[in-house]
């Protein structure tokens, strides 16, 4: 909840005691109505069903697998990159040196 309906919530409630209304029945109320609401918003977007919970679970595990392979296919990536950088390294080292006057006749 944001501070302005918070500060909006405050004010119905104290306005509310003011006329003779209990503040134990307005928590209550409130807290039914929040209850309903949240039950609402999940029924909106199909998360208020029984198995709703265990494919959340299963999306977290899948999202947590893609961003592990993810970051293995960087790291093979980068491993590649850095290998094949040094043995273009190496390479040019040698012919330089003038490595293949000594190995062809």
């Amino acid at each position: 909840m944001s501070e302005g309906q918070g500060v909006m919530l405050a004010r119905l409630m104290a306005q509310a005691e003011g006329k003779g209304v209990e503040l134990v029945t307005l928590r209550a109320l409130v807290e039914e109505a929040s209850q309903a609401g949240a039950e609402r918003a999940l029924g909106a977007i199909g998360l208020n069903e029984p198995g709703a919970r265990r494919d959340m679970d299963e999306l977290r595990e899948l999202l947590q697998a893609w961003r592990d392979a993810k970051r293995s296919a960087r790291a093979a990536f980068v491993g590649w990159v850095v290998r094949i950088g040094l043995a273009l390294l190496v390479v040019g080292m040698a012919v330089k040196m003038g490595v293949k006057d000594l190995i062809l006749p």
